[in-house]
């Protein structure tokens, strides 16, 4: 059983939550607003989730999942990340994180600018790409023909594996998106970001092979 620590548990962060619970995963859930506010989400997971600091959920995981704002990726405990492969969820929205030169001038991608912040940790982009009700109706079991992938960009060989048997266990197949300098080929407004996996007014989602994420990683053009 692996243990999942969570530093944002929102639309994102608690989706995969339920699907690594689902998967017999622990899960260690924290937000910035502390431990007694996810009381609920808890108590819907069951005895497989507790809820922790950020610190404590960092230090738990065997993998840890980001999914907070751009803007506060100086704010995580570098610390207790060290050394783990860490799930970046996040997307770059000017309108809410500020303008960020480096990304806006494309000298690092935003993985890579939380990788910059995190330098003992190992960033693996991903679960980025897709509206977060598709993230949960889209599962299916290893082998199914109508199985979804989901693209991972990483620099970290070792990390990059482990996260693709993660997304193995909770439903999804996973596509190579190479290093962390390319994983703006996944981000919002890419062809992968959103539209394989069909419109969000559509809230079941529409299955997208790994040959389709492929084929809309290698359109992606800046």
């Amino acid at each position: 059983m692996t243990t999942v620590g969570f530093i944002g548990s929102g639309m994102i962060g608690g989706t995969v939550a339920r699907l690594s619970v689902a998967a017999g995963h622990q899960v260690v859930l924290s937000n910035s607003r502390g431990p007694e506010t996810l009381k609920d989400l808890v108590e819907e997971l069951g005895p497989l989730a507790i809820a922790a600091t950020g610190a404590e959920a960092a230090e738990a995981g065997d993998l840890v999942v980001v999914a907070i704002p751009v803007k506060a990726y100086a704010t995580l405990p570098a610390g207790p990340l060290a050394g783990q492969p860490v799930l970046d969820a996040g997307n770059y929205y000017p309108q809410r994180d500020g303008q960020i030169a480096e990304v806006d001038d494309g000298v690092l991608t935003s993985s890579g600018l939380l990788q910059r912040d995190l330098p003992q940790s190992k960033v693996v982009k991903v679960f980025n790409n897709l509206y977060y009700k598709h993230l949960r109706s889209l599962p299916r079991p290893h082998g199914a023909a109508d199985r979804s992938a989901l693209p991972i960009a990483g620099d970290d060989e070792r990390a990059k594996a482990a996260v693709a048997a993660f997304l193995d266990s909770i439903g999804y197949d996973a596509v190579d998106a190479g290093s962390l300098a390319e994983s703006w080929r996944q981000d919002v407004g890419s062809p992968a970001s959103g539209a394989p996996y069909g419109p969000f007014s559509d809230e079941t989602g529409t299955p997208a092979d790994a040959a389709k994420i492929r084929t809309a990683l290698a359109a992606a053009h800046r």
